[in-house]
């Protein structure tokens, strides 16, 4: 599938030296060091696509886009790969409702997500993977799975045995009656009659009635949720044979963590021996009015709508990261405005003459990235530096401060 027009990113200065990126590890459950490589892997969730692209989705994208973008600063090259569940029941639920075609739903709001990530400046991932190209390739996953006994059979539908990984849980650090509760919550079906386990998981669902299906030698159906990403990431992120973990991250929001990433990572250990990431990164949640944003609530707040409304796309970046990524924030009209305002601040120092010093503001940037995306204190430094350069303070270069916020931050200044 294609993917957005690329983004073109000016180089850092070599001078500024990058220190180890450190983030927290949801496995880990505690912040990391990401080692130091040449060439990183990273697999992020895309969107199933039926209501693209609302805040929480860009929340999400912006924060594996400074991750990109700090790994590639360093030297490195970034191999990222993103899929779009393009067949799955709420697809096909909103296709019904609104009388639409669900491959025609799919590919309008895919266009639009595209259009949302090139108005955020997000860098395109390499491989763009639709999970119905993808059918060929999860039939292979599943076949690898039955060789190790971890597929059977209810009914006409094939599941995932969870406990043929003896790690099953240790990513998401839940208990079995929490399991159980987020599971059923989140297209989980632990009451079904016929599973050995109640957590296992539905790898291939045969063709239902109005329902589209896929011919396979599991017979005529379409993949369960969580094998899709398991084996777009196995095959597009060319896993190293010598390395201790398959790809270097697994991100997405926090709402994945379970039962989503805790699925996938048991699938590819199953199929390979080896832990699918070294580290696993999740974004909060936005929500809006007190409540977290949902389909099911009826609050988004769209990207597409705010850029027709002539809102500024690098506003929306700004606002994004005035919080930790890692916390469920709220959005409001009054944060956006604040951003607006910031924002302007920081554009009206960087086109005067004589600006404050810039190499300090650039390596302090450096040092709040480092640490777990402290895109916080990335802002309030850019607002103290505005404030220095508009009360006359000299001895910088705004071309030098230009480039690094947009390497480092995909801010178009």
């Amino acid at each position: 599938m294609k993917s957005w027009s690329s983004v073109a990113i000016p180089p850092l200065q070599k001078s500024f030296r990058m220190p180890p990126l450190r983030i927290f590890d949801t496995a880990a459950a505690r912040i990391s060091d990401v080692e130091v490589k040449s060439l990183y892997r990273m697999y992020v969730c895309g969107i199933t696509p039926y209501d693209a692209t609302h805040l929480g989705h860009a929340a999400t994208y912006l924060t594996f886009d400074l991750i990109n973008r700090y790994l590639r600063a360093t030297g490195a090259q970034v191999n990222y790969v993103q899929n779009i569940t393009d067949i799955d029941d709420p697809l096909l639920e909103r296709a019904q409702r609104d009388g639409i075609d669900w491959k025609d739903l799919a590919h309008q709001q895919i266009d639009l997500f595209r259009s949302d990530m090139e108005h955020l400046r997000v860098i395109p991932p390499a491989h763009y993977i639709g999970a119905v190209e993808a059918i060929p390739l999860v039939i292979e996953a599943i076949a690898d799975l039955n060789d190790q006994s971890s597929i059977y059979k209810v009914d006409t539908d094939y599941y995932f045995s969870v406990h043929k990984d003896d790690r099953f849980g240790a990513r998401s650090h839940l208990s079995q009656k929490e399991m159980l509760s987020i599971f059923s919550e989140r297209g989980g079906d632990p009451l079904r009659e016929g599973k050995k386990d109640p957590l296992d998981c539905l790898a291939w669902m045969s063709q239902r009635p109005n329902e589209p299906g896929w011919d396979s030698s599991l017979g005529l159906g379409r993949p369960g949720w969580h094998i899709e990403c398991t084996a777009i990431a196995l095959k597009y992120l060319d896993p190293a044979d010598l390395e201790e973990t398959l790809i270097d991250i697994q991100g997405g929001g926090s709402d994945l963590v379970f039962p989503h990433h805790e699925m996938c990572a048991s699938q590819a250990r199953v199929i390979t021996g080896k832990e699918l990431a070294a580290t696993y990164v999740h974004a909060g949640m936005i929500g809006l009015d007190g409540e977290k944003m949902s389909k099911s609530k009826g609050n988004l707040v769209f990207v597409s709508r705010l850029v027709a409304s002539g809102t500024d796309p690098m506003a929306i970046r700004w606002a994004l990261m005035s919080d930790h990524y890692r916390s469920n924030r709220m959005w409001s009209d009054e944060l956006l405005h604040k951003a607006e305002v910031e924002l302007a601040q920081v554009r009206k120092a960087l086109h005067h003459v004589e600006v404050a010093e810039t190499e300090a503001v650039i390596k302090e940037i450096i040092r709040a990235l480092s640490d777990d995306l402290d895109t916080p204190k990335v802002l309030s430094t850019l607002i103290d530096w505005s404030a220095a350069t508009l009360s006359g303070e000299q001895g910088g270069s705004s071309q030098q401060l230009l480039n690094s916020l947009d390497a480092l931050l995909g801010l178009k200044l």
